[in-house]
């Protein structure tokens, strides 16, 4: 889990614009808002670049020939897009995981943060100022989203396997469940 953890750390660190820092002492210690700290344009913008290293690209044909297309409204930091070619309109997060929720991108991130330093839904809440259920939705969602990025896995060359039988439960079976000491048990 440590593995993961770091990335997702130098990910908000750099949509921040966070530049490591000593660690403080007690004595200069202050209380920061997260959310105040990221910032949607910067968000945005690491989203394109990671979306789409080489340029954007149509989310339908998936060809070059794309136009900016205006912003949205609610969120001004998400750009719209028109493909030349097939016409298809998409913004920066269209066929994402991200796409279609009501929360900003910023939120998302340090969900996503949180998450990365096992915090528990409930703390995320708190820390976020958001409701329980709407931060298990965006967790579970989130999750879901990372599931399907993982590739299948496909194995090759010499592959070796045992046999094994794991006892999941006895249910229909209540002889099997008797105690072996019991009267007429298996040791009885």
């Amino acid at each position: 889990m440590a593995d993961h953890v770091f990335p997702r750390r130098l990910l908000v660190a750099e949509i921040a614009g966070i530049v490591p820092q000593p660690v403080p002492t007690m004595a200069s210690l202050q209380m920061i808002n997260l959310t105040s700290l990221i910032d949607d344009t910067k968000c945005y913008e690491l989203i394109r670049h990671h979306r789409w290293p080489e340029g954007i690209r149509c989310t339908s044909c998936s060809r070059a020939a794309v136009i900016r297309h205006g912003h949205d409204e609610i969120q001004r930091h998400r750009q719209r897009y028109r493909c030349k070619d097939c016409g298809a309109r998409f913004d920066d997060v269209t066929g994402t995981i991200l796409a279609g929720h009501h929360q900003p991108l910023r939120v998302w991130v340090l969900c996503l943060y949180f998450m990365g330093l096992n915090l528990s839904n409930q703390q995320i809440a708190k820390e976020l100022g958001l409701n329980d259920d709407d931060v298990h939705d965006m967790a579970s969602h989130l999750r879901e989203g990372l599931v399907a990025k993982v590739p299948e896995a496909t194995l090759e060359g010499e592959v070796e396997a045992d046999e094994v039988y794991v006892v999941a439960g006895h249910k229909g079976n209540p002889a099997a469940v008797q105690k072996k000491d019991a009267p007429g048990g298996v040791d009885g």
